[in-house]
């Protein structure tokens, strides 16, 4: 028995702990002894993440990880193994059939892990949701985008750039983000992509992060430049995602690394080269395969 789950991206901009996307990067978990394991799985211990979910979620056995979402990127490493573990769980309870009766209590568990529910409820439903108070409503999108993903080298350690946020806002920028989280909802079920280059801008917690890493700004400035038709800081960073028409993926991706060469202005250019991943959205969420 083996689950695969979905990489998400969370917040797009405006939508703080509010707003995530399902990315078809996948992380694959089992059980292991309940079916063959891939090449390239290998044991988890007891303090992984996804092990954590699993004994909480009431599972038995050990559990075995590919899982080619790197992790402090902002790509959801950790609620993607999380969303994994519970539900493998929660399929060895009921059955490869009927896990979903255990949904919302493996939402509630992987949210409790994580500390807020937006990257895991799109890692466990897939699409894009909106995660508010123990609700989650899936967005319909009328598009059918590319997201390209922008991953440098270097880490970004959730709590700490959480710890450097403003405790808080003014009231022009509270109204400016709300009309923002709205507009971009409605832009996705319209597919009006003009808005959302709009749509995705923020006050709230981009500036500073960006400010504290200028290669994420540039490579943010540098995929609106070549045509995404918006672009924002995955999750806490530092990934930086872009949406744009899929004909335009490569071209975008091409600028985005670009825009990190030697003769840039910002102070850590000797770190090592980023790379880019041409992604799409996943529709489908966390699934489980019976072998």
């Amino acid at each position: 028995m083996r689950v695969r789950v979905p990489a998400s991206s969370a917040n797009l901009g405006p939508g703080f702990d509010a707003l995530g996307m399902a990315l078809d990067l996948h992380a694959e978990l089992g059980i292991a002894g309940t079916g063959p394991v891939p090449a390239r799985g290998r044991p988890i211990d007891e303090h992984h993440p996804a092990t954590i979910a699993f004994r909480l979620a009431g599972g038995e056995g050990e559990l075995w990880e590919h899982c080619p979402i790197p992790s402090g990127r902002g790509l959801g490493f950790s609620g993607a193994v999380r969303v994994g573990g519970a539900v493998l769980a929660a399929a060895q309870r009921r059955g490869v059939d009927r896990w979903r009766d255990d949904h919302d209590e493996v939402l509630r568990l992987v949210t409790e892990l994580e500390g807020h529910a937006d990257n895991v409820a799109a890692s466990l439903d897939g699409g894009v949701v909106v995660a508010a108070s123990g609700h989650v409503v899936q967005v319909p999108i009328a598009i059918d985008p590319a997201i390209v993903v922008w991953i440098p080298s270097f880490t970004t350690a959730t709590d700490e750039s959480r710890r450097a946020l403003r405790s808080g806002v003014t009231f022009d920028d509270a109204v400016f983000n709300v009309g923002r989280v709205a507009l971009l909802v409605a832009a996705l079920a319209a597919g009006d992509v003009a808005a959302l280059r709009t749509a995705c801008e923020d006050r709230l917690h981009q500036p500073l992060r960006l400010s504290a890493s200028p290669r994420c700004a540039v490579a943010l400035r540098s995929a609106l430049d070549a045509g995404a038709w918006a672009a924002w800081l995955s999750g806490s960073g530092p990934t930086v995602a872009a949406m744009c028409a899929p004909g335009d993926a490569g071209a975008v991706a091409a600028t985005m690394l670009q825009s990190d060469h030697p003769d840039g202005d910002h102070p850590d250019v000797r770190s090592p080269a980023p790379r880019t991943k041409v992604l799409g959205i996943d529709r489908h969420g966390a699934t489980v395969i019976d072998p």
